[in-house]
This record gives structure tokens, C-alpha cells and sequence, in this order.
């Protein structure tokens, strides 16, 4: 079906981007409910993502009271290492607001970083507008990596026909690959990171399972995909153990280490960097505004506002009021719906009544395919060890 017919289509298509109610209980705390399969509650009504926050927060934010040290013994170290050395750490840049401000605070702390971005042919004309207007800014150098196309987009659709709601992890897999390579290729040992507790420490496992679980996407793309994946990045166990023991490359969430307020982030960016919003959490990413704004809510019913917004509830930055109002305006508008449904269809290289089918499939999760993710968990009770070998910080 061309574009015409299918914009026509669409004229009387519901657009709806809403999930439909869930009829089910919500958190008294946050705005998480039973979208998520798996959510528990305890006998005041707080679920157990708040709970994990909590852990998280006080495991990992090295603010406040007794921790000023820290962020400046971290500094200091990263350049001990980075002597000598044409950069002494590796940034990941998406264009979004976490990576551009954590380019941001690197060049305060007098760090002198590579920025690696992953080209995987989905930008925005404006997140590449961001980036470069960004690390001009900033001088900061940047390394490119473009993705092989046709490789990528059987992959992508790999995960569309498998349906689980999960076709974000091919991207972040490759991300996670390439900044190991490059920080190993340039002798760095810090990589850089805008993960965060502040803002995402919630996301249930059945949202988004994966990006470190090679396994699980070799699986996926050898039951769906017909193209072999030959420069595809990639990370097993064993490639993450060798850059991990051997190179002494770590993943150091600098965010965690300064007080990280999503708001006061996003005003600071577009003051001093001339950055510009995207309207929405990764949505820099066409595909990523696309899935997250019409496929999640469609066909899964997920709306990962929940999650975003009741981290922001957990670390003090939003009110479960001002959420659950939030909450309540459409994900994207429909005319930009309907827009990006057309442009994704025609680049996958599928047809409307392909696109429908995929759409149609009974709903799977990660656990339908083979996976390491019982490793992983025992590897989660392992705590300090796990740490050493993922290299977390």
C-alpha cells in the first residue's frame, strides 16, 4: 500500500496513543499499576518498584551529607588514569537530555572526553542538531558509528515479529558494544554513562528486558530474521569479562555522583548549549517516539510515562497528582502519530497489511525465548562480585 492509501487510512483510524484502563490497582505512592504483570504491593498500597528505588537510591547516589568527597575522588581518578592519553574518558551522546548533560558536567570537572554516538538510521533531523550544536559548544570530539542498515532494520523487525515489547534492546546492545570497542581501541578506561537513579531507576523487567543479554537477541534474530547479522556490535559474557578484567574498563553513572535534578537539567542544557526539547523521554530517536507512543500502548498496553513519571515521584521531583495529570494528555499528538507510522512502515520495507500482522500477534515476553536472564539473577545476589564483573559504578 503506498502513502497516499495509507494516510487515507489513517484519517479514520483511532489514534489513540492512551492505554486503555487498566481496572486494576495503582501504587499509593507512585502512578505504577498492573500493567505491569509482575507489580506487588505491600499492606500500605506502596508497590515494590518504590521499594527498589529506595534500595537503589541508597546503594547508589553518592550525594548529600558525607559523600562531597566522592564526585571529586572519582574525578580525580579518571584523570590519573587518562595521563597521557588523548582523552581520558568516553561519553555516550543520543542527543537526549541525560547524555548532552552528562557532556555537560564532564567538561565542568575539567574531564577532556570522546563522545561516541551510535548511528542506527533512526535519528531525528534535531537530535543531530543537538549533538553537533552541542559538542561544538562543548569542543568535544565525536565518533560516529553508522550501523549497517539492512542488518539492523531485519533485526528491528526480528523483534517486532517476535512480539515482545522489548524492540528497543537491539539499539541499546549496540550502544553498550560500541562504547566498550571504542573505549578499548583508545586505551580509555572509563566509559561515561547518563543512567541515573533520579530518573530511571523504575522500568518493570517485562518493559524492556535485555540489552546486555547477547543471547536473547541471537535467538530472537535467528528464529525472525532472514539477513546475516555480520557487522552488528555486540557484546557476549565473554567480550564484557575480557574488556572488564583485562582492559579495567568500568561504566560510571556520573549523575549519580552530583545532584541530579531532570528539570533544572534540561533548563541549564538549553541556556548555555542551545539544546531543544524533543517533547518527550528518548523521543530523539523516531523509531523510539514511534514504539513508545503507538505500538507499547496498542498492543501491549504500556505506557512507560508510569515509569518515568514515578521515578520522578520517588526522587522528589514530581507529585502523584501532577503525574496522574500528566499522564492524561496523549503521548504524542495524532497528527505526529500518524506521520511517523507511515515514515516507520515505508523504512522497514514492509507493507500496511504486514505491519497490521505484526500488530495482530499474540503478545510475548523475553521469557517465551532463550535468554541469560537466570543468570543474571543469580548474579544480582552475588552484589560486590556482580559489581567487579560488570564494572558498574
Amino acid at each position: 500500500m503506498n502513502s497516499t492509501n495509507t494516510a487515507a487510512v489513517l484519517q479514520t483510524e483511532d489514534l489513540r496513543t492512551e492505554p486503555s484502563p487498566a481496572g486494576g490497582r495503582t501504587c499509593s505512592r507512585c502512578i505504577m499499576d498492573v500493567t505491569d504483570p509482575d507489580i506487588t504491593f505491600d499492606a500500605e498500597g506502596i508497590c515494590n518498584h518504590c521499594h527498589r528505588y529506595e534500595e537503589l537510591a541508597k546503594a547508589r547516589l553518592f550525594t548529600g551529607k558525607g559523600n562531597e568527597h566522592k564526585l571529586q575522588e572519582l574525578v580525580d581518578e579518571i584523570k590519573a588514569k587518562g595521563k597521557r592519553k588523548e582523552y581520558d574518558c568516553i561519553i555516550g551522546v543520543s542527543g537526549g537530555v541525560d547524555s548532552t548533560y552528562v557532556a555537560y558536567v564532564a567538561k565542568k570537572l575539567g574531564l577532556r572526553p570522546l563522545a561516541v554516538h551510535l548511528d542506527n538510521g533512526w535519528n531525528s533531523e534535531l537530535a543531530v542538531g543537538n549533538i553537533e550544536n552541542v559538542l561544538k559548544k562543548l569542543d568535544i570530539d565525536l565518533y560516529t558509528y553508522v550501523i549497517d542498515w539492512e542488518e539492523f532494520k531485519d533485526l528491528q523487525l526480528s523483534f517486532l515479529r517476535a512480539s515482545t515489547p522489548d524492540s528497543e534492546i537491539p539499539t541499546d546492545h549496540a550502544i553498550l558494544a560500541t562504547l566498550y570497542s571504542v573505549a578499548s581501541r583508545h586505551g580509555v578506561q572509563y566509559i561515561i554513562t547518563g543512567t541515573n537513579v533520579i530518573s530511571e531507576a523504575i522500568l518493570p523487567v517485562k518493559w524492556g528486558y535485555g540489552y546486555f543479554d547477547l543471547r536473547y537477541i541471537e535467538d530472537i534474530h535467528r528464529s525472525f530474521g532472514t539477513t546475516r547479522l555480520k557487522s552488528f556490535p555486540r557484546i557476549g559474557l565473554s567480550r564484557l569479562l575480557y574488556y572488564r578484567l583485562l582492559k579495567k574498563i568500568q561504566l560510571v553513572s556520573i549523575l549519580n555522583y552530583t545532584p541530579y535534578n531532570k528539570q533544572q537539567a534540561m533548563e541549564t542544557i538549553e541556556k548555555e548549549l542551545a539544546w531543544i526539547n524533543y517533547g518527550g523521554k528518548h523521543y530523539e530517536s523516531i523509531y523510539t517516539r514511534f514504539f513508545q507512543s503507538y505500538i507499547l500502548p496498542r498492543k501491549f498496553n504500556i505506557d512507560k510515562r508510569k515509569a518515568h513519571y514515578s521515578n520522578l515521584i520517588c526522587s522528589g521531583q514530581m507529585t502523584r497528582q501532577q503525574a496522574l495529570e500528566h499522564l492524561q494528555a496523549p503521548t504524542l499528538s495524532s497528527d505526529r502519530v500518524r506521520e511517523d507510522r507511515i515514515y516507520v512502515i515505508k523504512k522497514l520495507g514492509i507493507g500496511e497489511q504486514d505491519f497490521d500482522r505484526i500488530m495482530a500477534l499474540p503478545r510475548k515476553t523475553f521469557l517465551n525465548y532463550q535468554t541469560r536472564y537466570r543468570l543474571t539473577e543469580r548474579l544480582k545476589k552475588l552484589g560486590p562480585i556482580r559489581a567487579t564483573l560488570l564494572g558498574k559504578r
